[in-house]
């Protein structure tokens, strides 16, 4: 299956990191003598499975330009959206005249500097046979509270809940139907969301703890220190 069959990855990258409280969207900002996006298309490169890596990114762009890695010859530029799943939408349909509808496609977060050769290998070893597919993601240890306003409401049983990382894997044709079929739905917030919608339950594999994600100022050091780790 592996041998026949294309890999895609897909990275939606035209947010702009409110959270950050940056000068620019969080993907560009410097970690180890590079910028975030670097590192992460970096590590979907070095896994040396993908037919291409596409990556959106907002047309009022002016950072992605002066990246050396935005001329790699393995990676494609899409037209960026307004929602994330926007982006990967136009990041499918650009690669629609190449890609077959039994394609796989993994969707990365931009954001996501830290992630190894060992989780893309085994979210792709442990789907590439199913009929539908999944995604990388953690289980939880902490004690979840159902909160309204200020004041909890009950606990959640954290044996049924699992914090969703990416790659997110899935056929390219079902994929894309999905999130066609979804479009303005503010619900869909990862992939996995897409095809929930459609009636489909995908799959979890359990990744590192150390793929975060780059949400506030106090990640970039944590991240630095992953990848010193790794």
């Amino acid at each position: 299956m592996i041998d026949s069959t294309k890999f895609w990855a897909v990275v939606p990258a035209a947010g702009v990191g409110k959270r950050m409280q940056a000068d620019r969207p969080k993907q560009y900002l410097p970690l180890a003598n590079q910028t975030v996006i670097e590192h992460t298309l970096s590590r979907l490169l070095q896994a040396d499975v993908f037919t291409a890596v596409v990556v959106a990114i907002s047309v009022e762009d002016p950072y992605w330009p002066t990246l050396a890695i935005s001329k790699h010859t393995n990676i494609l530029t899409a037209p960026g959206g307004k929602e994330r799943a926007d982006s990967v939408l136009s990041g499918l349909r650009f690669i629609r005249d190449q890609a077959a509808d039994d394609d796989w496609v993994l969707v990365h977060d931009a954001a996501r500097p830290c992630l190894t050769t060992e989780d893309i290998n085994l979210l792709i070893n442990t789907l590439v046979d199913d009929a539908v597919g999944g995604i990388l993601a953690l289980s939880s240890h902490d004690t979840l509270k159902n909160v309204q306003g200020t004041s909890i409401h009950g606990t959640l049983d954290r044996s049924h809940i699992w914090r969703a990382l990416t790659p997110q894997m899935f056929r390219y044709g079902m994929l894309k139907s999905a999130l066609e079929a979804a479009e303005g739905n503010p619900a869909i917030t990862d992939e996995a969301s897409a095809l929930e919608l459609q009636g489909y339950q995908p799959k979890i594999v359990e990744g590192r703890p150390d793929n975060i994600k780059i949400t506030r100022p106090e990640d970039l050091p944590l991240a630095l220190f992953y990848m010193e780790q790794q």
